[in-house]
């Protein structure tokens, strides 16, 4: 395998070079930024959308699917929202031959798509809280340079929408759904920071919006998903409200959560290394690959052996890979690094006399296993395989956070930065320009670093309500 670009001086170039070498895309379909899920991608999608699927339910949320197609009448009443999106959006003009009567939007996100029939369904209080969400294919026509998973056209996407009878509730279920995303990074082994966005950021329509966010080298961040609190910013336009016990009619009170194959990107660019990918566990499209290697004496006791195993282990729950191919073992060996395998068990002659593997994990631990306590010894491999990725994740998230003290700091910085901020926007961009990339805003939960007292605004000088924020360069 060629020798991957260096991570912290080339990190573009080395994430592509990964996501290459892992084959889990192909972006040679003749549309720019619509890529071919490969099966060993689509593999690990499918495990995302598991995870994802089981913590959400487990909040009471159902699935249902809507249609891709929206009226551009329903997608222009709310004109916030259609003022964040329609530079993005793709409009269906014909159907045929024939002009439509109504252009059609092909959805960029589904409030619009979703709204009017909640106005149908939503009639009384009886009919809350309505709490439901789809996993789908969303479109933008995204103008900047486009990476696999990260910044595409056709985005493979996870939305909740909700109606809640008040704001009160409407806020818990925010604080709901940054529980369950916490699970969710937890099972991906992914160290992140909740970031209320600020006033000229946040999501088009949004009262305020929570972003996920995760650094992922140099001043870089990579946004994970959001959670979005919207009053009645929405329900107003289209209608949605109840009547009361009360028997009056009040407006629902609404919110979304929102987020995309950008986890299967943070993944890749958290976790990967000089050798390629790095798959927790929970996400692996293969757990373990199980590599056999006959001599020339050995006839076929090795692949005997390791037959046996990859049997054994995928009657007991694990997603198993047998490489019996005639490549030579070392290719095998970096083949499947590159795809980031958690564990790789090796059968040999010696191992098939004595009934034994080699299990060599993907951060380079090595030691022999015992066919007779096979189930157990990979499971517990595996599990401290994912403690000692969360070890080393959690390691190089505090090492990217740093205090900027002045915007001179800013500049070239090497580091996600916290800075002292007034909350004004004038002094939001100021800090933006210094940095060449955002104000991301203000931390929901605890600091991975101990900046100290805030002092004052690095734009202004103020000290009234200056507040941590964070600042960097999104991807």
């Amino acid at each position: 395998m060629a020798e991957l670009p260096d991570k912290r001086t080339a990190f573009i170039d080395w994430y592509l070079a990964v996501v290459e070498a892992a084959r889990l895309t192909d972006k040679r379909y003749p549309v720019k930024g619509m890529n071919i899920w490969t099966p060993y991608g689509f593999r690990a999608r499918r495990n995302l959308d598991a995870v994802l699927v089981r913590e959400i339910e487990a909040t009471g949320s159902e699935a249902l699917e809507f249609p891709a197609l929206i009226p551009a009448n329903e997608f222009a009443k709310e004109k916030e929202h259609i003022k964040g999106f329609d530079a993005q959006v793709y409009w269906v003009t014909k159907g045929g031959l024939s002009d439509l009567d109504i252009p059609l939007v092909l959805r960029p996100t589904s409030e619009t798509a979703i709204y009017p029939i909640f106005a149908v369904w939503v009639r009384s209080h009886r009919d809350l809280p309505l709490n439901v969400y789809q996993i789908v294919n969303v479109f933008r026509y995204e103008t900047k340079t486009t990476r696999p998973f990260v910044r595409v056209r056709e985005i493979h996407f996870f939305e909740e929408h909700t109606c809640q009878a008040n704001e009160e509730h409407a806020t818990e279920r925010v604080r709901s759904n940054l529980e369950a995303f916490r699970k969710m990074a937890a099972a991906f082994v992914l160290p992140y920071l909740p970031i209320r966005r600020p006033e000229w950021d946040k999501f088009p329509g949004a009262f305020y919006s929570i972003a996920f966010d995760a650094p992922v080298g140099g001043a870089r961040t990579l946004q994970l998903g959001s959670v979005h609190h919207y009053r009645e910013n929405f329900s107003r336009p289209y209608g949605i409200r109840y009547e009361a016990a009360d028997g009056s009619q009040q407006y629902v009170h609404q919110t979304t959560f929102g987020l995309s194959e950008r986890l299967l990107g943070a993944i890749v660019a958290v976790h990967g290394d000089a050798k390629g990918a790095v798959f927790p566990t929970a996400i692996a499209p293969y757990q373990v690959v199980v590599i056999p290697i006959p001599g020339t004496e050995s006839g076929e006791g090795p692949l005997k052996v390791a037959s046996e195993a990859a049997e054994r282990l995928r009657r007991h729950g694990a997603r198993i890979h047998l490489d019996g191919g005639d490549e030579r073992p070392g290719a095998k060996y970096y083949r499947w690094e590159a795809a980031g395998v958690p564990l790789r068990l090796e059968v040999g002659r010696r191992e098939a006399e004595s009934r034994t593997l080699t299990a060599a994990d993907r951060l380079g631990r090595k030691g022999p296993v015992a066919l007779d306590r096979l189930e157990h010894e990979v499971g517990e491999r595996l599990a401290e395989f994912d403690r000692a990725l969360a070890e080393r994740a959690h390691a190089a998230f505090a090492a990217s956070f740093a205090v900027a003290r002045s915007l001179a700091e800013l500049a070239g910085s090497t580091q996600v930065r916290l800075v002292a901020w007034c909350g004004s926007e004038a002094c939001g961009h100021q800090i933006e320009a210094a940095i060449d990339g955002a104000l991301l805003g203000t931390p929901e939960a605890p600091l991975p670093i101990d900046p100290g007292a805030t002092g004052a605004c690095i734009a202004c000088g103020a000290t009234d309500g200056a507040r941590w924020a964070l600042a960097g360069q999104p991807l």
